[in-house]
């Protein structure tokens, strides 16, 4: 099947699905995600494919989130003061189901980061069963800067537990260091190795009996489920629209995006938060605006 958003690729038991839309940051359209969501039910389907690597295409970012910057149908909500309630509903909906879509593949699903991951990205990356990235890869829940809730707190929270607090409550990014420290990440590799030694470990966990890897994963993922993940998502999915609907100061930086663009919106966002920014704040989102030419991401 040709995709316009994604490649897809099988090489020796392992599925390769890139997100390719380099010159956007990789940035998730809905169009991407449900391409991203038939690639995957093939690989599932396809008895040949043990394990799932997903990658960004280009080496700057893995992906900067969900798209801003597109028409209405396919930009975040927060582009759009119009949008009903059953709009915001509509979009949350696609947004978690493509989110998820990874932890309820029945086969393992590596996330290969190289570069940025930031905001829905990184939800979609921590849904992944593991995490791998580049010595040079930033991190953050960044849409919190935004006025823009984080869906999957239950799972981040899992993840790395109460530290999740600070990343979320400040929007400040961090480095592959941070992110490992944390628990975030498995391994961190060098540039120039990453997708080599990912690679090597996929194929090794490949060789792995397929009913082991599935049947282990249920089990894990039921475990879980078992503590309540599934009703803390739907509350989580729930605080996320009444926050996109409320009334707050982040108005105006919807307000900006619709009459000037992204851009000046995000141009605006910094400007609030640089006084506050120090040494030890991390990363500012500041600092990734410039480092990625259009910043197209947000949710």
């Amino acid at each position: 099947m040709m995709y316009s958003t994604i490649l897809y690729a099988v090489d020796d038991r392992v599925a390769w699905i890139t997100l390719n839309r380099p010159g956007k940051g990789n940035a998730l359209s809905l169009k991407l995600c449900a391409e991203f969501r038939e690639a995957l039910a093939s690989a599932e389907r396809d008895p040949d494919v043990r394990v799932v690597v997903v990658k960004g295409a280009g080496d700057r970012a893995f992906s900067t989130g969900f798209d801003m910057d597109g028409d209405k149908s396919e930009v975040a909500p927060s582009s759009s003061d119009d949008w009903s309630l059953d709009d915001w509903s509509r979009y949350f909906d696609l947004g978690v189901k493509f989110i998820h879509s990874v932890f309820n593949c029945s086969k393992p699903v590596i996330a290969m980061i190289n570069g940025f991951c930031l905001a829905g990205a990184l939800d979609f990356a921590i849904s992944c069963d593991i995490r791998y990235c580049s010595d040079d890869s930033r991190f953050g829940a960044i849409e919190t800067r935004m006025g823009i809730g984080d869906t999957e707190l239950p799972m981040m929270s899992h993840l790395i537990g109460q530290r999740c607090r600070e990343l979320v409550y400040t929007g400040d990014m961090f480095d592959a260091n941070d992110a490992y420290r944390l628990g975030l990440v498995n391994r961190v590799f060098p540039k120039d190795r990453v997708e080599e030694e990912v690679s090597r470990i996929a194929k090794r966990m490949s060789r792995v009996a397929l009913p082991a890897l599935v049947w282990t994963k249920k089990a894990l993922n039921n475990t879980l489920l078992a503590a309540g993940l599934e009703s803390a998502l739907r509350y989580s999915c729930a605080a996320d629209l009444i926050i996109g609907k409320s009334d707050s100061e982040f108005k105006r930086f919807r307000e900006i995006q619709n009459s000037e663009g992204a851009k000046a919106a995000f141009k605006w966002r910094d400007a609030i938060f640089e006084p506050f920014e120090s040494e030890t704040s991390g990363l500012s989102s500041r600092v990734a605006s410039r480092s990625i030419k259009t910043e197209r991401s947000a949710g």
